[in-house]
């Protein structure tokens, strides 16, 4: 259901109650890395798919989503599998978490650039995270000029690296 007073307050609406395409092919090229004793960040990780295959490929894994919702079940799914990670709170517009730790090695992201406010706030954000970012992006209205701005290089279908 949606939140009606969550609405009025930031426009939200629970996107991270979906497994999305995106999410599912970024975990898939995760869990075909050696990521054992990477420091990994995800940023909108909604029900934070990728995340658990980096923690279960031996990351030491940040999961973060701006919905409260998102991050308690994202807890509860990593303790109920016994997969060991943390799950955080995190606004994109007060990044200060994510800075503190920075830098880290590898950042993912599946999908964030639904929103024009997103691809603004990412742009500012990624390279004060240092590392480089592997996104999945399915072809949103504002990927392509946030892909040009970082040299966007494919791994798999719709998967870029970027330099942080």
């Amino acid at each position: 259901m949606i939140d009606e007073a969550a609405f009025d307050e930031d426009e939200f609406l629970p996107y991270w109650a979906e497994l999305w395409p995106s999410g599912v092919a970024l975990a898939e090229v995760v869990a075909g890395l050696d990521v054992r004793g990477l420091r990994v960040l995800e940023l909108g990780a909604g029900l934070g798919l990728p995340s658990l295959a980096a923690a279960l490929g031996g990351a030491e894994v940040l999961a973060t989503d701006w919905a409260e919702d998102a991050v308690a079940l994202l807890r509860a799914n990593a303790a109920r599998n016994g997969i060991a990670l943390r799950a955080e709170r995190v606004r994109w517009d007060d990044p200060e978490p994510l800075l503190r730790e920075a830098p880290w090695q590898l950042v993912l992201g599946a999908d964030l650039l639904y929103e024009e406010r997103n691809a603004h706030q990412l742009a500012g954000l990624l390279p004060r995270l240092g590392g480089e970012m592997l996104l999945s992006e399915p072809g949103r209205p504002y990927a392509k000029d946030f892909l040009d701005r970082f040299r966007a290089e494919p791994v798999a279908e719709r998967i870029y690296r970027l330099a942080c």
